[in-house]
């Protein structure tokens, strides 16, 4: 059920990304909210951390880059890593039990990475239709 929740919200952050070029991708309004593609980048870039790094113990480190990535980063490619690293926490949460414990000390264990995965992605998702709203006026899931 988790995972499950995860994908809508993903799916909802991915539709807001949706029909935009790469310039709107990029554009922000004034007052501190993130780009569209920010988002798509920050998320995957949470999903890595939390995932390869807290749970597999690998290094990992946080830049900030990912919220404002330059204008190199296609929608196209902020997309496709997305959805590629959904698929990779997906496929090690599916290979997991909710109850283990992560490779790092004194973190939770993956049903907590998870729900925090998911408030993580709900938070943004409402922040990137905030966004796309000012953007274009689009509205909704």
């Amino acid at each position: 059920m988790l995972l499950q929740w995860l994908d809508y919200l993903r799916g909802t952050v991915l539709r807001k990304l949706a029909g935009l070029d790469d310039g709107q991708a990029h554009w922000r309004p004034q007052g501190g909210l993130l780009p569209v593609i920010g988002i798509v980048s920050h998320l995957t870039h949470v999903e890595w951390r939390w995932i390869d790094g807290v749970m597999r113990g690998q290094d990992v480190s946080r830049a900030d880059e990912e919220f404002w990535p330059p204008a190199t980063l296609t929608a196209s490619a902020a997309r496709s890593a997305y959805v590629e690293r959904a698929r990779q926490t997906n496929q090690f949460v599916r290979s997991r039990g909710l109850a283990d414990v992560p490779a790092t000390a004194d973190a939770p264990d993956l049903r907590w990475v998870l729900i925090h995965l998911v408030n993580e992605t709900a938070r943004h998702a409402g922040h990137a239709d905030a966004t796309r709203q000012l953007l274009d006026g689009s509205t909704g899931e």
